[in-house]
């Protein structure tokens, strides 16, 4: 069966055939299921890598230089990679760029946990880096591939509650491997257990993932198709935008922040450039015109605000309870479990529920969120030493709550309005900016973290956990002004 994408270009379907009741795949359930179980895979390696700092360091002689590029490697290739791997999903075929980001991430996890040296280790994350920036938008593209309608909400939710789990396994789970096998070698485990999940989820992939939509190559060619100057000047404008937020500790001096002046002129040459090139008949690497849909405008800067808030929040609470209070790797994965362990519960509920509610959740999940870090503020200053764990759980959990009738909703219909042909492109493009806004929201809180450590660690947390909760604030303003302005419309 054939038809036409957005561009005009043909493309051909294949794979399992659409089941004949609703016209969608039958076995969509079960390829939901694959996905969700790569997905815990690179999720779990995110948070399970920073628990094992201080055993890599330890264990490999690593100097806080090469420590830091272990993390701002991974995030700096995953960004990179994300907005071309989504186009190519989008215009080749999504499961092919699957299977091949689920054989790197296994491939360079192995190499991770035998790594030699530092160059070796970084060098090794890099590769999953770039493997979880092709894995992340074929995830999201596929679900607005096999879904629609209610389905699609529910579909997120999941993955919305998977991200939650592999959250708050990963440092427990961390913790116990170096608790059990010592830090000289405990941090290598934290890598080899993607292993058997890449090994098992390879052939399920290869059954039961559709072929998808395959953009046939016309006369212009692969090259012509996939708009290489607008891949370099997205990469480049991301590059110098990513690198001075995530190495403002490691790179001393002012000169670094002019990156950022030269990442929004290249941001500007590439948004007139792909303007450009779709105005002579080409297809460009990010269609512009999917912002003129209010749905992914509204969404997309919400999502940055929101993720320029919360996710700074695991990064002064991990310091304060390792550095400052002298937890343990496990205990410090324990106490930070009661968000994930919220967040989890909250998506699958929110999944099923967003069409129902829609963006009226979403506000109501920011005002959870910075109701729980105000409560993890109060908690903070009433208890310190082994006591701050337990008196933080409740408010944590309460804000990962919130978060999970956010992060899943917001993406559900942020992405609503956007074609299918283009909802890998729109999904990078979308978590792109997230990943740009988290490095920002660190930079910014782990600043204000660190200005006052001489006062104490516990009222450097309090600090930073009080700009976490004004810059959540900022995204909860954004979402009243719209539900404001929908109901002057109504």
């Amino acid at each position: 069966m054939t038809s036409k994408a957005a561009t005009g270009t043909p493309v051909v379907r294949t794979g399992p055939a659409p089941d004949p009741a609703d016209g969608l795949d039958p076995r969509r359930w079960k390829a939901l299921w694959v996905c969700l179980l790569v997905g815990f895979m690179s999720f779990l390696d995110v948070s399970i890598v920073n628990v094992a700092l201080p055993s890599i360091q330890s264990g490999l002689h690593t100097s806080e230089a090469g420590l830091s590029w272990v993390l701002s490697g991974y995030v700096l290739a995953f960004g990179l990679t994300l907005v071309p791997a989504g186009r190519l999903g989008d215009a080749y075929g999504r499961r092919t760029f699957f299977l091949a980001g689920l054989t790197l991430f296994t491939a360079a996890s192995v190499l991770c946990g035998l790594a030699g040296s530092e160059t070796w280790l970084i060098a090794a994350r890099l590769g999953q880096g770039v493997a979880a920036g092709l894995l992340t938008p074929q995830i999201s593209g596929l679900i607005q591939q096999l879904f629609r309608g209610a389905e699609r909400g529910k579909a997120f939710g999941l993955l919305g509650s998977t991200i939650g789990i592999a959250t708050a396994v990963g440092p427990v789970l961390g913790g116990l491997l170096i608790q059990a096998l010592g830090t000289e070698h405990g941090w290598r485990w934290v890598f080899f257990v993607n292993l058997p999940i890449g090994l098992l989820a390879f052939p399920l992939a290869r059954r039961l993932l559709p072929r998808g939509e395959r953009a046939a190559q016309g006369a212009r060619g692969a090259r012509a198709g996939l708009d290489p100057v607008g891949v370099l000047l997205l990469g480049g404008a991301v590059f110098a935008l990513l690198l001075p937020l995530i190495e403002q500790r490691s790179w001393q001096g002012s000169a670094k922040w002019l990156l950022l002046g030269l990442g929004a002129v290249l941001l500007a040459a590439f948004l007139g450039w792909e303007h450009r090139y779709a105005r002579g008949g080409r297809a460009p690497l990010v269609d512009l015109g999917m912002f003129r849909f209010g749905s992914y405008s509204l969404g997309a800067l919400l999502g940055a605000v929101y993720f320029a808030g919360f996710t700074s929040i695991f990064f002064i609470f991990t310091l304060y309870l390792q550095s400052g209070l002298g937890y343990s790797a496990l205990a410090a994965g324990l106490a930070i479990t009661p968000f994930a362990v919220g967040t989890a519960a909250s998506s699958v509920v929110a999944g099923r529920n967003v069409y129902r509610f829609g963006r009226r959740m979403i506000t109501g999940g920011l005002v959870l969120v910075v109701l729980g870090l105000t409560g993890t503020w109060l908690a903070a200053s009433l208890a310190s030493g082994p006591a701050a764990g337990w008196a933080t759980a409740l408010p944590l959990f309460v804000a990962g709550v919130g978060s999970g009738a956010v992060i899943s909703p917001n993406s559900t219909l942020t992405l609503q309005d956007v074609p299918v042909a283009q909802a890998g492109t729109a999904s990078g493009m979308l978590q792109t900016g997230q990943r740009v806004s988290s490095a920002a929201g660190i930079a910014i809180v782990s600043s204000v973290f660190f200005a006052r450590v001489g006062d104490g660690w516990q009222a450097a947390f309090r600090a930073g956990v009080l700009t976490s909760a004004a810059i959540v604030g900022a995204a909860l303003v954004i979402a009243l002004v719209d539900l404001s302005r929908r109901r002057g419309r109504a």
